[in-house]
């Protein structure tokens, strides 16, 4: 990017702007290299701005602004298991895995780098960001299920798959993204349903709940 080019962009963005900008450029870096091998001279030539201006955005430095980019990929990731509560509950969990594998996907090393959770930049407040999306995705999926308070044995059923997906998601990514990517989404589909059949022999409510997947006439949606 050349100085007349830089100049104009700068006067143009208002704060949210800027700041908005140096966290995409931060992701896109975190996106493809681990956090510790990126620097602020890194994100400040992505972004086409000086070091001193990422500092002014972020004076903790690479520290806080790896935590506001964290952050601004667990919400994206959030988003992820937002859908509509209409049609089969197959059909829904399928079109949630597609937009998360998507961007398992499209932030592949980040992602690896991120649940490891090998990052020297990692803190009890990283974790805790990484832990709040597997609680709104387990709240997602109760919500689908169409379980309003969901007992010990349905909780673990649920938390286990979503570790399931992590794990494998890592594991794809570590093959060379094989199996293709809708292949492993109907997988992860089909072990849902697989684990719930196995609950429901010990577990009424889960058991209810596999009655409805299966076929039953109930509306599922909430």
């Amino acid at each position: 990017m050349t100085p007349q080019a830089a100049t104009p962009a700068y006067r143009r963005l208002s704060v949210e702007q800027r700041r908005s900008q140096l966290l995409e450029s931060a992701l896109a870096l975190f996106a493809h290299r681990a956090p510790e091998d990126v620097s602020l001279d890194d994100v400040a030539e992505a972004a086409g701005v000086s070091r001193p201006l990422v500092y002014r955005y972020f004076p903790g430095g690479k520290q806080q602004l790896y935590e506001a980019a964290l952050t601004s990929a667990a919400e994206a990731l959030r988003l992820c298991f937002d859908e509509p509560h209409e049609g089969p509950t197959a059909a829904r969990l399928a079109r949630v895995l597609d937009r998360y594998l998507a961007f398992v996907d499209e932030h592949d090393t980040g992602f690896s780098a991120l649940l490891q959770g090998g990052s020297v930049v990692g803190t009890s407040r990283t974790t805790a960001i990484v832990d709040g999306v597997r609680r709104a995705a387990a709240e997602h999926l109760y919500s689908h299920l169409g379980v309003a308070d969901p007992g010990p044995r349905l909780r673990m059923t649920v938390r286990m798959w979503i570790a399931a997906v992590e794990a494998s998601s890592l594991i794809w990514l570590d093959e060379d993204k094989r199996p293709p990517r809708d292949e492993l989404r109907d997988w992860l589909v089909e072990q849902f349903t697989a684990v719930l059949v196995v609950t429901a022999g010990r577990d009424p409510q889960t058991a209810a709940v596999v009655a409805a997947i299966s076929g039953d006439d109930r509306d599922l949606s909430v």
